[in-house]
């Protein structure tokens, strides 16, 4: 049961785009700043570029950001490197044991709070923008 961290080196990802966007930085030096692989960070743009949350030039270094940090929630970034696979915070286990009350009954009951606590961190997460982010960086460099 590992949580991906996709959600925060995206946030990384595009903070860095902001700070430094009088330079098209290759996927080698935003590797350098998240402390992971290109392949990555590649992998990383491509989804946020599909979401048209930034922009890319084949043969080109580099990336752009499509709109004002304003414009931008972190709901917004969370939902483009979300997986398709695992769309819930929290998964609920699959095989129960049917013969156990506890067992048979564990997920519907669970469903219900998890999809709450779903929505909650959703509702935060659109309230807040990139730029608050990209703001609490630049003030502590």
């Amino acid at each position: 049961m590992v949580t991906s961290n996709r959600f925060a080196v995206a946030i990384h990802i595009m903070s860095l785009l902001d700070l430094v966007k009088d330079e098209r930085l290759t996927s080698d030096q935003i590797a350098g700043s998240v402390n992971t692989n290109p392949v990555v960070i590649r992998r990383i743009i491509g989804m946020l570029a599909k979401a048209g949350l930034v922009q890319t030039s084949p043969g080109v270094a580099g990336a752009s950001i499509t709109r004002p940090l304003d414009e931008i929630s972190l709901l917004d970034i969370y939902r483009a490197v979300q997986s398709q696979t695992q769309e819930e915070l929290f998964a609920i286990h699959d095989k129960p044991n049917p013969d156990c009350p506890t067992g048979r009954n564990i997920q519907s009951s669970l469903e219900e709070f998890f999809a709450e606590a779903q929505q909650a961190m959703e509702d935060k997460l659109a309230s807040i923008r990139l730029s608050q982010v990209t703001q609490s960086i630049a003030s502590k460099i």
